[in-house]
């Protein structure tokens, strides 16, 4: 490993971890620059801080760009989070049917949460068909008995 991926990596590792203890301002500070190289971790973070005006503005238009991003190098936090965009137009317009898309491809990874959310779009309907066999599976999957 070169000294500049280990600095890289510190940095990364500095940039999570002022994330999860909340100090946002130094995260952004240390995650911006690996975020714009195309780290995916490093965007999927600066998605949600530039998302929900943590340490920076609120930046809708950045959040969803890293977000996407992220999402389609195959982070999956980031397609659940993605998938959350478009099911509520958070960042970008609402869209049903692309919220489905990635949550799937979230669910296919385990993300629980992302099984759970296809879930209940199938058995309200939203963005699908109602199916209620299909909720039924889906919530199975997620590890919950039948509802």
């Amino acid at each position: 490993m070169s000294d500049d991926q280990a600095g890289l990596d510190m940095d990364l590792a500095s940039g999570i971890a002022a994330f999860e203890s909340k100090q946002f301002s130094r995260a952004t500070g240390l995650l911006s620059p690996l975020a714009e190289r195309g780290d995916v971790e490093a965007q999927y973070r600066m998605a949600i801080m530039a998302q929900n005006g943590l340490g920076m503005l609120p930046n809708p238009l950045l959040a969803y760009t890293y977000m996407k991003n992220a999402a389609e190098a195959g982070l999956g936090l980031a397609q659940h989070g993605l998938a959350f965009m478009y099911m509520e137009g958070e960042c970008i317009d609402k869209n049903p049917q692309k919220a489905i898309a990635w949550f799937k491809k979230a669910a296919e990874q385990g993300l629980v949460g992302s099984l759970t959310t296809l879930a209940m779009m199938y058995e309200e309907g939203h963005g699908v068909e109602k199916d209620p066999d299909e909720a039924r599976r889906l919530y199975r999957l997620a590890g919950f008995d039948e509802r």
